[in-house]
C-alpha cells in the first residue's frame, strides 16, 4: 500500500525522485494541483508495486509511506 501526503510533497516538477527511482513505473506526475499549487505524484499501477520502498526512501519531503499491511 502506497500513500502520498500531498501537503508535504513539493511537486514533481521540482523533485520527481519518487518517479525516477520506482523500478516498476508505479508513479507518474499528476495533472491535478495540490493545495500548494504543485503537481504531486499519482499512483497509476498499484498492482505492479513490489513494496521495495525506494519511492519512500528517496523522497526528501517524507511525503510517501509504503506499508506492507
Amino acid at each position: 500500500m502506497i500513500r502520498i501526503n500531498e501537503d508535504l510533497c513539493k511537486g514533481c516538477r521540482d523533485c520527481g525522485l519518487c518517479i525516477a527511482f520506482c523500478p516498476k513505473n508505479v508513479l507518474e506526475m499528476s495533472d491535478k494541483l495540490a493545495k500548494k499549487g504543485v503537481n504531486p505524484p499519482e499512483i497509476i499501477n498499484p498492482e505492479d508495486c513490489t513494496l521495495c520502498k525506494k519511492c519512500m526512501m528517496y523522497c526528501p519531503d517524507l511525503a510517501i509511506m509504503v506499508r506492507t499491511e
